[in-house]
C-alpha cells in the first residue's frame, strides 16, 4: 500500500521505488492507471510507494525527499513538465529517474528510447540500467530536454491543460499555428560562453536532448546535427529560429527536420556550456513545456548530473 514519505514512514526503503503521480497529466482514466500501475510492479515482485502531485513544484519536493529517505528509484508518471520537475529535486543525487511517459508530447520518453507503454515502460524502470545524463539548469529549475524564449514559449502558455485534455497533441498544432500568424522577430543579445551574438529572431531554443517529435506525424526536428550524442557531451545546443516573414517557416521546418543546419539564415545551431539571453522587451521562457517567467535567463549544463532508466539496448 502507498505511505505517505512527507510523514517519514518507517521501513527500508533501499529496494523501493518511490512513484510520482501528476493526476492531471494525458488522458487516462486515473483510477485505472493506478492499477495498471500496481499489477506491473506486482508482477515483477517489484516494491513500490505512490504519490500524487497535488500542486506545481510538488513533484520537485516528492523526489527530493524519495532521494533522502534512500529510495532505489524515483518513477515520474506524468509528462515534460512533472518530469523536469523531478530532475530538479533529483540533480545531483545518486537516487536514479525512472519515466512512465502519460503526457501529451512525451518528449523525454522518445528521445531515450523508453516505450510509452505503461507495462513496458516500468519493465525498463525495474529492470533497464541506469544511464547518466547531462541536465541543463535555468530560472532556478532544472531541464532534461529543451528550454526557450520567444515563440516556442508562447506556443506552450496556448496549449492550455484545458485544450490538451480536448484535443491532445493537436493542442500543440493549433497553438503553433495561432503564434506563428503573429510572430514578429525580436532583437535577442545571445552570450555564448563569453562570446556576444546579436540576431533577430522568433526564438531561441536551448537542448539538451537532441530531437522534438511530433504526436501523429512521422517526422521529427533535430535540435542538434547528432542527436543521440547529445544526451551527455557536457554541452547545450542552441537552436535560433529567424525567418524574416512568414513563408519562411516553411524553409526553416524543412531544413531543421533534414539537419541542415548553417546551410540557412534563418536557422543557426551551435553548442554552449553556458548562455545568456537577453532581449530589448522581456519574452516568455518555457522549460520542459512549463511557462517560466521572461527574459533575460542563464541557462548552463550540469555534466552527468543524473541517472535515468532506460531500455538495455539504448
Amino acid at each position: 500500500m502507498a505511505q505517505d514519505i512527507s510523514r517519514g514512514a518507517t521501513g527500508p526503503y533501499a529496494g523501493r521505488t518511490f512513484v510520482v503521480l501528476n493526476p492531471v497529466a494525458g488522458q487516462d482514466d486515473l483510477d485505472r492507471l493506478v492499477r495498471e500501475i500496481g499489477g506491473a510492479f506486482a508482477v515483477r515482485g517489484a516494491d513500490f510507494d505512490l504519490r500524487r502531485t497535488e500542486h506545481r513544484g510538488h513533484a520537485a519536493e516528492l523526489a527530493r525527499q524519495a532521494s533522502e529517505l534512500g529510495y532505489r528509484a524515483v518513477c515520474v508518471v506524468g509528462g515534460d513538465g512533472t518530469l523536469a520537475e523531478a530532475v530538479t529535486g533529483l540533480a545531483g543525487t545518486r537516487t536514479p529517474l525512472a519515466v512512465v511517459p502519460r503526457g501529451t508530447a512525451n518528449q523525454v520518453a522518445l528521445n531515450l528510447g523508453i516505450p510509452l507503454d505503461v507495462e513496458e515502460a516500468i519493465e525498463v524502470a525495474v529492470n533497464g540500467r541506469p544511464r547518466a545524463l547531462d541536465i541543463g539548469r535555468i530560472a532556478g529549475r532544472s531541464f532534461a530536454l529543451v528550454a526557450g524564449a520567444g515563440l516556442d514559449a508562447a506556443v506552450m502558455a496556448t496549449a492550455t491543460r484545458e485544450l490538451k485534455e480536448r484535443w491532445g497533441f493537436g493542442a500543440y498544432i493549433y497553438a503553433a499555428v495561432k503564434e506563428a500568424l503573429n510572430a514578429a522577430p525580436v532583437r535577442f543579445r545571445i552570450t555564448r560562453d563569453g562570446q556576444l551574438l546579436e540576431v533577430d529572431a522568433v526564438t531561441v531554443l536551448v537542448a539538451n536532448v537532441g530531437e522534438l517529435f511530433t504526436g501523429f506525424l512521422p517526422i521529427r526536428f533535430p535540435l542538434a546535427p547528432r542527436p543521440t550524442s547529445s544526451w551527455n557531451d557536457g554541452r547545450l545546443d542552441v537552436v535560433v529560429v529567424a525567418p524574416r516573414k512568414l513563408p519562411e517557416f516553411a524553409a526553416v521546418l524543412w531544413n531543421a527536420a533534414h539537419k541542415r543546419f548553417g546551410v540557412d539564415p534563418s536557422l543557426l545551431h551551435f553548442q554552449a556550456e553556458e548562455i545568456t539571453i537577453e532581449t530589448d522587451e522581456p519574452v516568455p521562457v518555457q522549460v520542459d513545456g512549463d511557462p517560466t517567467g521572461t527574459t533575460p535567463v542563464t541557462a548552463s549544463v550540469e555534466r552527468s548530473a543524473l541517472r535515468v532508466f532506460v531500455p538495455d539496448d539504448t
